[in-house]
């Protein structure tokens, strides 16, 4: 079904609301008019009363292959990602093998052809000892060069002062980083050690990966990245004093960008009472002033971008005390209908929501043919019906981890279809057919 008709849409896109109909060809928008007849056997797919947006594409994910695979897959995630209305995402390094050489990137690649049911993309991670790996990435074999410059795990912590210097300096393509001071991590660790012992409430993880820790590091990248004149995105910002890293405006002439995750608009430190570890992540949901903050700056164009930091981990994992408990939790599946809650209650608009999971990301990352409605592009399209609810059950999670932070929500949208290259990918919260996802190639 990679040639359709998508009939009597209202289409959200390019800061403008148009009653149109969609036609699709190859794959591809062929056409885009207010009346358009259905060609000789091209099926026609009504969306009377439905938004019509284009596809989300993810800067942030974590699906686990290779080496994770207990907690999700390219698979099992990107089936996940395309009922939510994810049609792109990108995969970070940190994976086992860790992605620090062009030859596992290569391989990674390839185990993820034929298999993944959104388009693709992966990151090269920076490391300690692969600076000339590094500076040899040629412009299409990653999106970016991912830099954890807070704790992380394995050879993926990028704390040596030469190699990050080097990196700003030599890098050939986007820069991204991770954000969080980790000798500082290390000894708000100690103190609520030595408070709780190894019991440390939940609640704690916003004062352990603290303000000041996110700040002293976003404030190194920034700082090398003017002094090299780099490109650089900041990943999910946390607080609202870092805000004065970055400038409001359109992104168009930016050399520093920032996004935001979903969670960290969504929740706050209040939700820790509820769900514990299961909204354990880095860097830590804070305050609710800092959640007001981060939404207040993604409207004003000081933060670019919205995306998710997809991280699952299976149940029993996040059901150890505080130092066991792994960081991340899982979201593609719920996310866009998290940003529309946010749209409903008055905090966002759409035209926003769409410019910064689809729009921004594409100009970013430079992405041809992907991330609007427009003739000739790849049709990555999401119908959402505004006029409908969508209760999260736990039957109906798809992520192998098998379990949602917003398990029990009623969100007041649902996502009735997901198109990737043209073909109906998800339909109604069910999977539509095999893997239909391409490898993104970079302008």
């Amino acid at each position: 079904m990679s040639n359709v008709l998508i009939a009597n849409a209202h289409i959200i896109n390019e800061d403008h609301e148009t009653a149109a109909d969609v036609l699709v060809r190859d794959g591809r928008i062929a056409r885009i008019a207010p009346r358009i007849s259905a060609p000789a056997g091209v099926p026609v797919f009504d969306a009377k009363g439905q938004w019509l947006l284009p596809g989300v594409i993810d800067d942030q994910v974590h699906f686990r292959e290779p080496g994770l695979t207990h907690k999700g897959d390219l698979s099992t995630e990107s089936r996940a990602a395309v009922v939510g209305g994810t049609t792109s995402f990108f995969d970070m390094p940190n994976n086992k093998p860790a992605i620090t050489t062009r030859a596992l990137l290569a391989e990674k690649y390839a185990m993820a052809q034929g298999r993944c049911f959104g388009n693709y993309a992966f990151y090269f991670g920076g490391a300690n000892d692969n600076l000339e790996e590094v500076a040899a990435l040629q412009r299409d074999e990653a999106c970016a060069i991912k830099v954890f410059m807070g704790a992380s795990t394995g050879n993926m912590l990028v704390d040596n002062p030469k190699t990050l210097e080097g990196i700003f300096s030599r890098a050939p393509l986007l820069v991204v980083t991770h954000c969080e001071d980790t000798p500082m991590i290390l000894a708000n660790e100690a103190r609520a050690r030595e408070k709780y012992g190894d019991d440390v409430p939940a609640a704690e993880h916003p004062r352990i990966r603290s303000e000041a820790a996110c700040y002293k590091s976003t404030e190194l990248a920034t700082s090398l990245a003017k002094k090299y004149n780099a490109d650089l995105h900041v990943l999910h910002l946390t607080t609202a004093k870092e805000l004065a890293f970055f400038t409001a405006g359109p992104m168009k002439n930016k050399k520093i960008t920032v996004e935001a995750c979903v969670h960290h608009l969504y929740m706050d430190e209040r939700d820790y009472e509820r769900l514990g570890h299961l909204i354990k992540c880095n860097p830590a949901i804070k305050t609710p002033q800092d959640r007001r903050a981060l939404v207040r700056a993604v409207m004003e164009d000081r933060i670019d971008i919205v995306a998710t930091d997809h991280a699952p981990h299976t149940a029993e994992e996040k059901a150890n005390s505080y130092f066991k408990a792994p960081s991340g939790l899982p979201l593609v599946q719920h996310s866009l209908l998290m940003l529309i809650d946010l749209v409903k209650i008055g905090e966002m608009n759409l035209r926003t929501v769409v410019r910064k999971t689809s729009h921004a990301v594409a100009d970013r990352f430079g992405i041809p043919d992907r991330g609007y409605i427009r003739e000739g592009y790849w049709a990555d399209l999401v119908v959402v019906d505004p006029h409908a609810t969508t209760t999260v059950r736990k039957s109906d999670v798809l992520y192998r981890c098998g379990w949602s932070p917003v398990e029990g929500c009623t969100f007041p949208a649902t996502i009735r279809a997901t198109f990737v290259n043209g073909a109906l990918a998800a339909e109604n919260g069910c999977v539509v057919g095999g893997p239909k996802g391409q490898r993104i190639r970079f302008a």
